[in-house]
C-alpha cells in the first residue's frame, strides 16, 4: 500500500496537481499525516479538514487548497459534495471497505472534473467483509450512478417504509424491489385507484382488506398521524 500511495501522490504532484486523501475516522487523521510524511519527500505540503474543526480554520484550509497552496488534503467525508476543484485529479480513500457505495461514488465524483486523466484509489485490508468486497467490485465495474444506486439498494435493502430502519430488508414477504419493479408499480397504481374510490375502505367489498391493513400496520399508521 505504501508504494502505491507514494507513486500515486508523487505522480499527481509532478504534474502540478493536488490530492485528496480520505479516511473515515477523525482520530486517525494525524496518524495518517505522520505516515505520509515518513514515506514522501519533505517538500509535500499537507493540511487537514474535518467537521469538528472550527469553521473559520476549516474555511482557511479549503481556501488555501483551492489556491493550490496545499498538495495533499487529508479529510473525512466532509469533501463528498459541494467541492469543484479541477486541479485535484487523484483521490485516495483509505479503509474504503468502511464506506458505503453511495459515499464512495460521491467521493470519486470529486475528481475527474477537468480534461486531465484522474484516478480514484480505494485502499482496503484483509478484514473487509464479503459485502464490503462486493461494494468495491461494483465501484471497479462502473461509474454509472444509476447502476450504483441499484446495486446499493440490492445490497443494503431500502429500510422500512413506515418505521425507523434506514437499511435492511423491507416488510415485503415476496417482492424484491430491484427485481419486481414493474409489477410493484402496477400494484401501486391499483392501490391509488382504490384509495381514490374508497379512501376509508368503508365498502363491504373492502372490509377484509381494511382488517388486514389495521392488523398489520395499525400501530405505525397511528404514529404517522402524530405531528
Amino acid at each position: 500500500d505504501e508504494d502505491l500511495i507514494r507513486q500515486a501522490i508523487l505522480r499527481e504532484i509532478e504534474r502540478k496537481g493536488q490530492v485528496y486523501f480520505v479516511h473515515n475516522r477523525i482520530q486517525d487523521i494525524d496518524k495518517i499525516r505522520e505516515r505520509l510524511k515518513r514515506i514522501l519527500p519533505a517538500h509535500i505540503r499537507y493540511a487537514v479538514a474535518h467537521g469538528q474543526m472550527p469553521s473559520r480554520y476549516l474555511e482557511k484550509v479549503m481556501a488555501d487548497f483551492l489556491k493550490g497552496e496545499i498538495d495533499v488534503l487529508l479529510s473525512t467525508m466532509i469533501i463528498e459534495s459541494g467541492l469543484d476543484i479541477p486541479n485535484v485529479n487523484t483521490i485516495i480513500v483509505d479503509d474504503a471497505h468502511t464506506f458505503g457505495l453511495a459515499d464512495l461514488h460521491q467521493l470519486r465524483g470529486r475528481v475527474g472534473r477537468s480534461d486531465i486523466p484522474s484516478a480514484c484509489i480505494l485502499l482496503t485490508s484483509g478484514s473487509a467483509s464479503e459485502d464490503a468486497r462486493k461494494r468495491l467490485r461494483i465501484m471497479e465495474k462502473t461509474n454509472n450512478g444509476f447502476l450504483i444506486s441499484e446495486e446499493d439498494l440490492s445490497l443494503r435493502g431500502p429500510g422500512e417504509f413506515m418505521g425507523t430502519r434506514q437499511s435492511g430488508i423491507p416488510d415485503f414477504r415476496v417482492a424484491n424491489l430491484t427485481r419486481d419493479g414493474k409489477i410493484l408499480n402496477e400494484a401501486r397504481t391499483s392501490a391509488w385507484s382504490l384509495v381514490e374510490a374508497d379512501p376509508r375502505l368503508e365498502s363491504p367489498a373492502h372490509r377484509l382488506l381494511k382488517e388486514v391493513l389495521m392488523s398489520r400496520w395499525g400501530g405505525r399508521l397511528e404514529l404517522a398521524q402524530i405531528s
